[in-house]
Order: structure tokens, then C-alpha cells, then sequence
């Protein structure tokens, strides 16, 4: 695996992500830790890029770390839409459906917030919806 993007590196910026991603042909994995030392994420099948379509295949999947049990939990797909990545401009948001999604950032990758959505049937990846990402990082794989 290869580090394609971190806030610590390359700053708060969006563009800068899909423009570190997009050379990137296989999947891509997507690691946040919010402000409460949470750590969750997403494995999703293709790379990052900016668009206004959703795109990816049940392949992917929502994630998240948990420290009394010292596992990761995964929430893989559930058939019940194909709303697997949306990556517009504006935000990154990974699941959705019925007006949520399962893991929303905004462009300054400073905010976020996180809702059970149709695509995996997840629990909140944070104890609150809403959350303060201070850690993101993405890593590729070398296939």
C-alpha cells in the first residue's frame, strides 16, 4: 500500500485529494480520525475522483474501529441501492439513500458526519452524527 493523500502532508483541500488520487487505478482505502479519537473509514473499489455521479461496486464497504474490542467492524453492502461513492467537488460522501449517507466530509475535510444509510445498513460511525475530522489519509494498493 501507498500513501495517496494526508491532511499532515499535502493540507485541508479537497482538489488536492482527487489530484493525488487520480493516477491511481485499484482500490483505495480512506481513514479518518475525528476529534474524539474515533478512527473509521471506507474500502471503496476505485479511487477518488471528482464527479456528480455515484460510482463503485458492492465491493466496497464502510468501517470502523473499535477499541474495547480491538476490531475492526465492517458494514458491507446491502443490495438495497448502488449509492456507493459520490465524490463531487463539494464533498466526499460514501452510502446514502432515504436523504442520509453513511459517511459525508465536506471540501475542507475539516467536518463530517455519519447516519445509518440503506447502502450497508451501518450503525453511526461516530457517537454522534456529526464529527470534527482531525486526521484523513488515503492509501492505495499496488496490484
Amino acid at each position: 500500500m501507498n500513501l495517496l493523500y494526508s491532511l499532515d502532508q499535502h493540507g485541508i483541500s479537497l482538489s488536492t485529494l482527487y489530484r493525488q488520487a487520480k493516477n491511481t487505478k485499484g482500490p483505495v482505502v480512506l481513514v479518518v480520525k475525528d476529534a474524539d479519537d474515533n478512527v473509521f473509514g471506507a474500502f471503496l473499489n476505485e479511487t477518488l475522483k471528482a464527479g456528480t455521479r455515484y460510482y463503485g461496486t458492492g465491493e466496497c464497504f464502510l468501517w470502523k474501529w473499535n477499541e474495547t474490542e480491538s476490531q475492526i467492524k465492517t458494514y458491507r453492502w446491502t443490495g438495497k441501492n448502488e449509492y456507493m461513492i459520490l465524490s463531487e467537488p463539494d464533498f466526499i460522501a460514501i452510502g446514502g439513500g432515504e436523504g442520509v449517507f453513511g459517511l459525508w466530509l465536506n471540501s475542507e475535510l475539516e467536518k463530517g458526519y455519519s447516519q445509518p444509510c440503506p447502502t450497508f445498513d451501518n450503525e453511526r460511525l461516530t457517537p454522534d452524527p456529526e464529527f470534527e475530522c482531525v486526521e484523513l489519509e488515503v492509501w492505495g494498493f499496488r496490484i
